[in-house]
């Protein structure tokens, strides 16, 4: 059962695979925003996995993070996500909180939200998309 207050936390080191420089975000060796999105993404995602119903699981569908403070290669990260809204009108719909930080300080923060899905459900409706190219 899902409830306010689901914690998740992930970390990583920063590789040269996940700069800026690797992912085509930007020319420098510092954690690329593209690579802390995933990972704000992924946080949240585990956080709640255990909680559904067996064939469910979540999609991202909306992310408004804030890159405040670069990394560099070789330190840790970590991302803590906390599910703060559930929508009373679409409870399918989860508001998580995001706080990412380095070994020094606060590098990112901001929000995400996730719908609740059907896999099978959703994987057909997707794949169905090539049927109509």
């Amino acid at each position: 059962m899902l409830n306010k207050g689901i914690i998740g936390k992930e970390e990583l080191i920063v590789t040269e695979e996940n700069t800026a420089k690797a992912v085509g975000s930007g020319g420098l060796e510092v954690f690329a925003t593209p690579a802390l999105i995933a990972l704000a993404e992924k946080t949240a995602f585990q956080s709640v996995a255990e909680h559904l119903e067996e064939g469910q699981s979540t999609v991202g569908t909306h992310i408004d993070i804030k890159h405040i403070a670069a990394t560099p290669v070789g330190m840790k990260v970590t991302c803590e996500t906390e599910l703060i809204e559930l929508d009373s009108e679409n409870p399918r719909r989860l508001v998580f909180s995001v706080n990412i930080y380095d070994e020094v300080e606060k590098i990112a923060e901001g929000t995400h939200e996730r719908f609740i899905i059907y896999s099978e459900r959703f994987q057909n409706k997707a794949n169905g998309k090539s049927e109509k190219r």
